[in-house]
């Protein structure tokens, strides 16, 4: 397997254009997955499995399911300011230095999984109600110099989820476990 392949098990993220009610409904459905997903994902896996990288240079599995508590999080605040303010500019954030912090690399999973369950209740709740107007709103990204909607990162953040879960599931393929 490539690198890329291994970087991006499901392909890198490319939004529609434009972005439909459909794509809008199907990302609200891959949002609510998401938590059950990745728990039945990393269920019954050992210690040592957790501390594996699901590639030479990558996360560990711990990491990685951490990494998408704190990746959602900071998409759930981003929305949040969108929706309330003008397109605000976002903080982005230093993901890989977060995964490297304590809770990062040695915290219980399971406290990451409970926190995206709960996030993703209260996200759903907004994504639910939010008209096909809202998901047009903005926010400014600086690091990216861009503006982007909040329906092509409500796509991001379905596609980002997912592929982190194909990160483990293509690992334990690999490793046969």
């Amino acid at each position: 397997m490539d690198i890329e392949q291994l970087k991006y098990p499901i392909g890198k993220y490319q939004p529609p254009n434009p972005i439909s009610e459909t794509h809008i409904k199907q990302w609200i459905k891959e949002i609510a997955l998401l938590p059950s997903t990745l728990k039945a994902t990393v269920q019954g896996m050992t210690e040592a499995q957790l501390a594996t990288p699901y590639r030479d240079g990558g996360w560990t599995v711990r990491q990685t399911v951490h990494h998408v508590a704190d990746s959602h999080m900071n998409a759930y605040c981003r929305f949040k300011l969108a929706l309330t303010e003008e397109t605000p500019t976002i903080k982005p954030y230093l993901e890989a230095r977060w995964a490297e912090l304590e809770d990062g690399r040695n915290a219980p999973i399971e406290l990451s999984l409970t926190l995206l369950e709960s996030l993703h209740s209260r996200w759903l709740m907004m994504l639910k109600t939010m008209s096909m107007s809202d998901f047009k709103r903005t926010f400014f990204r600086p690091d990216q110099a861009k503006e982007l909607t909040l329906g092509s990162v409500l796509g991001l953040y379905a596609w980002h989820g997912n592929h982190h879960c194909a990160h483990i599931v293509s690992l334990k393929e690999r490793m046969k476990w």
